[in-house]
């Protein structure tokens, strides 16, 4: 019996499971929902489910705003970070961004499309652009992979030609807030002749000041869009100096 293109698609990831079964990429047991992660790590997982609204600082409680928004606005609109960034995710995250893993990167993306978005969806979605020499380096965008089945799932249209980066910048990992704040000042630009909407949502795998974030916002604020949404995978707790 012949099969087509389309019904061989159908079939492919029950082919893929038979030959290569699901296997949890931090303790190596039986995957489970369709993932390479287990029941028991998957339960581990640090869900952000109490924190700012503003700027999804992970809470003791939930808030509208947190101690650092009342005494300094970010300037996006809202933010949506799921989880926070710890244990075991971390390492999840870890192996995708710098370890080139791209099999726990279609992890995270699941496991962010089973959490509900808590504000509205934008017709935009723009992924965090990185340096084209940094991106030559890795062979892909972290962030950009993760907007493409969120952006799918949510039928809005993901956008890589929106923003570009200027200059490549230190890693914002080995710097400390204020110097965050410094290293993406100026790091961005917009394509021009663009037709921007009212509202637009960023996203980035990890928010940690949300230094990067915010100068991405600044600027399509200062080019017309009336609301900026981040998005991000996971929030790390403030840092010192935050």
């Amino acid at each position: 019996m012949m099969i087509g293109t389309g019904g061989w698609r159908e079939r492919l990831p029950r082919v893929q499971r038979f030959v290569l079964p699901l296997r949890c990429l931090l303790c190596g047991g039986a995957g489970a929902a369709d993932m390479d992660l287990c029941a028991a790590c998957a339960t581990e997982l640090p869900r952000n489910r109490a924190c700012c609204s503003r700027c999804a600082l992970p809470l003791a409680t939930s808030a509208a705003l947190c101690g650092e928004c009342q005494r300094r606005l970010p300037p996006w609109d809202a933010a949506w970070a799921p989880f926070r960034y710890g244990w075991p995710l971390d390492r999840l995250e870890s192996r995708f961004k710098f370890g080139a893993d791209l099999a726990a990167g279609r992890v995270l993306s699941r496991l962010w499309l089973r959490e509900p978005c808590p504000i509205p969806l934008p017709p935009w979605l723009v992924a965090v652009p990185l340096h084209r020499s940094r991106l030559r380096q890795r062979g892909y965008n972290q962030a950009l992979e993760l907007a493409r089945p969120l952006a799918r799932e949510f039928g809005i249209s993901l956008r890589h030609d929106v923003l570009r980066r200027l200059r490549r910048t230190d890693p914002q990992t080995e710097l400390d807030a204020r110097a965050r704040r410094h290293n993406v000042r100026r790091a961005f630009a917009l394509h021009p002749g663009l037709q921007m909407p009212t509202h637009v949502a960023i996203l980035d795998d990890v928010m940690t000041t949300g230094a990067t974030l915010a100068e991405c916002t600044r600027l399509l604020k200062r080019h017309g869009v009336q609301r900026v949404d981040v998005w991000a995978l996971a929030r790390a707790p403030r840092p010192r100096g935050g």
